[in-house]
């Protein structure tokens, strides 16, 4: 039952990515690889040999009815709500080279600016090696899983929450 469920939940979550209006675009082509997608918040990542290891919060992005009555209101604020309920960490393999875009303020509009892993790690540790105008240090990420053992983070996308 609850492969069933987390099956239903990767359907559901490419499903939104696909069709959210409010996801901002990608910083660069999706891989080529097929690939899984969640959304959530990292907690950690840490480096261990020739890739690191991410520790990973998932939830729903929900929008429409599904939102609505998982919040029981109508409309939704910001046109999505997001489902945390049990705060589990999933344990994610995440390759060196793997593209992450985190959000920046800018002069103009929000950026989304490339980063390293390694820097993402100093970032979730709550520091800033480079300086950057972060705008949501704590928002959540799409993250792109490979479906090739062992099943790598490709790309973590983070996610504007007005």
């Amino acid at each position: 039952m609850k492969l069933v469920i987390l099956a239903l939940a990767a359907v559901f979550v490419a499903a939104a990515v696909a069709s959210s209006a409010l996801r901002a675009a990608p910083t660069s082509a999706p891989p080529a690889q097929p690939h899984q997608v969640f959304y959530g918040h990292v907690k950690s990542v840490t480096p261990k040999g020739q890739r690191f290891v991410m520790r990973f919060d998932p939830a729903w992005w929900l929008t429409g009815v599904a939102g609505e009555r998982a919040c029981g209101c109508h409309p939704l604020s910001n046109d999505y709500y997001i489902l945390d309920e049990t705060h589990r960490l999933l344990t994610f393999v995440v390759r060196r080279d793997a593209r992450v875009a985190v959000l920046t303020m800018t002069e103009g509009p929000i950026a989304k600016t490339s980063i390293s892993v390694a820097e993402l790690a100093q970032i979730v540790k709550g520091k800033n090696p480079k300086h950057r105008r972060l705008l949501e240090p704590k928002a959540g990420f799409w993250i792109q899983i490979g479906l090739k053992y062992p099943n790598p983070v490709v790309s973590l996308d983070q996610q504007y929450q007005p």
